[in-house]
């Protein structure tokens, strides 16, 4: 009997996994189809903001359903104590680039949290050349004396080019503002928290170089993070390292510096200048604005209200990018602005 070949077709049966689902927590009403968008090969997205805020209940059953958060508020936006009672929680999407306004002892201690680092950059860049310029021109003094009849044509401004920025925090911001004063050809002193050189930078160092680039600045642009160790980092013996005419500008929190000791030496420096647009205390992070002393009565410091991030358009780039940090971690690739909370986390 011949042999007989025989062929045996084995049925596999492919079962299709459920998407991980990403919640939204905060007010997304101007980006629901970007991030739905973004990630609908991914993930499912559902809003919070869907669900009524006076149904806790439900907002909680979603939100322990759910394997990624992004949120921007999230000690105001999530039901108390949620995120540690969340059994699926793979990763936390943050759409502020700072983060000191989040207490992240609420926060899982394994579950990995990214910020929108330099989500904001081009902007701020923008904003903190105006403010520089208008301060290196003494624009203010210039505008106040005419009002007072003064037309004084032949007072000499001042000027960026040819100086020296000294920038603590050379992240996105950091090099954003770094790419525009090099357009005024300014040499770039830098401070970062590796020290590792930096292309286009003269020097690059860390904190323990504080008083070398303050000494060396002619501008000197603060955009580092608040953290512990940056809380107070200057106070009145390193604003004394500065040259008599330096020129300060702040976009990142008021609490870096000792509010009194900048105060003081901008009375005493008049021909020193802050640009102040990050404050003490804040509507945003405390409820309301206040300052214990009079700084913009001072002719050398001009304020805005922490609005260098709003230009036409950046909120939905900012979204945008953390979006499709979203999508890199659900792709297992590289994901940016990942946190260490033991060095991020800021006293609440």
């Amino acid at each position: 009997m011949p042999l007989r070949s025989i062929t045996i077709f084995i049925g596999v049966c492919v079962m299709k996994l459920p998407l991980p689902t990403v919640c939204v927590t905060f007010n997304s009403t101007d980006s629901r189809s970007l991030i739905q968008e973004t990630l609908s090969e991914q993930a499912r997205v559902v809003f919070l903001k869907d669900i009524d805020a006076a149904d806790e209940s439900a907002r909680r059953r979603q939100l322990i359903d759910s394997n990624i958060v992004f949120c921007l508020q999230p000690n105001a936006e999530l039901p108390t104590g949620v995120l540690k009672q969340m059994p699926h929680l793979d990763f936390i999407q943050s759409l502020s680039s700072g983060v000191d306004h989040i207490d992240f002892s609420a926060f899982p201690d394994s579950t990995p949290v990214a910020s929108n680092a330099g989500a904001y950059a081009e902007p701020m860049a923008e904003h903190i050349l105006a403010m520089a310029l208008t301060l290196a021109k003494k624009l203010p003094q210039r505008h106040q004396a005419m009002r007072e009849g003064e037309f004084d044509q032949l007072t000499t401004t001042g000027t960026l080019r040819g100086k020296t920025a000294g920038i603590l925090g050379y992240g996105g911001i950091g090099k954003a503002a770094a790419r525009l004063f090099r357009a005024l050809d300014m040499t770039i002193f830098a401070i970062n928290s590796s020290g590792k050189p930096q292309q286009g930078v003269e020097f690059t160092g860390t904190l323990d170089d504080l008083e070398q680039v303050m000494r060396a600045s002619d501008l000197l642009l603060i955009s580092l993070p608040l953290t512990p160790t940056s809380d107070r980092l200057i106070g009145a013996n390193e604003l004394a390292w500065l040259k008599p005419d330096s020129i300060i500008v702040n976009v990142a929190r008021g609490e870096i510096f000792d509010q009194t000791a900048l105060y003081q030496h901008l009375k005493q420096h008049p021909d020193a200048g802050a640009a102040i647009d990050a404050w003490w205390v804040e509507p945003f992070r405390h409820g309301e604005f206040k300052l214990e002393h009079p700084f913009l009565d001072l002719p050398n410091v001009i304020g805005s209200p922490h609005n260098s991030p709003r230009s036409p358009g950046a909120d939905q780039v900012a979204v945008q990018l953390a979006t499709d940090n979203i999508s890199r971690f659900l792709s297992a690739g590289k994901v940016t602005g990942l946190l260490n909370l033991k060095k991020s986390a800021y006293p609440h």
